[in-house]
């Protein structure tokens, strides 16, 4: 065929495989030479605290938000609120998307919107509502304040932009909510 007799082509496999195996052979020997060898004990420990798994820590890292109400601007806080519209209805539609719809979420109860599928971490807080104080700490971190939420949104941390999303999210109303109280 290719003017090869059988006895080439084993010569040439033999040739093929005892390289192979050389180099398979020559790397176990690297590999026994140069050994690293750990220590039994490390050189430095690093200490991690861990942190606690509740809710109450992603608001308490929050100024409290009728301080942060006070200087909130709710036409600025529609520019922010533009990036909750791809999952959101903002208008009195109130139709639910990906995420359910922000019309009048001021004071609503908590994963009511009629015919969204919340999740079960949702549901557990049913009983509750959407205060300054949770779509203050919900919106800081939402995986961390309702853990195995659907939100993907990673939060607003900067407080004066969450403080303006919150008053054009209580502008988004028939009837807003009073502002809460400053302490």
């Amino acid at each position: 065929m290719f003017g090869f007799d059988s006895f080439e082509l084993n010569k040439i496999a033999g040739a093929v495989l005892g390289t192979l195996l050389a180099t398979f052979g020559l790397s176990l020997l690297a590999g026994s030479i140069y050994a690293p060898h750990r220590p039994e004990k490390p050189a430095f420990a690093v200490a991690v605290a861990e942190a606690p798994a509740t809710a109450a820590p992603a608001a308490a890292q929050t100024k409290p938000i009728a301080e942060l109400l006070k200087t909130a601007s709710a036409e600025k806080g529609q520019a922010v609120a533009k990036g909750c519209a791809a999952c959101h209805d903002l208008t009195n539609a109130n139709t639910n998307k990906v995420g359910p719809g922000l019309w009048n979420v001021v004071d609503r109860m908590i994963a009511s919107h009629p015919g969204f599928a919340y999740s079960d971490a949702m549901k557990a807080k049913s009983s509750e509502k959407w205060t300054y104080d949770h779509l203050n700490g919900f919106l800081h971190n939402p995986k961390g304040y309702v853990p195995g939420t659907k939100m993907t949104y990673a939060g607003v941390t900067r407080d004066d932009q969450r403080a303006d999303l919150i008053a054009y999210l209580r502008s988004l109303s028939d009837n807003p909510q009073p502002l809460p109280a400053s302490q």
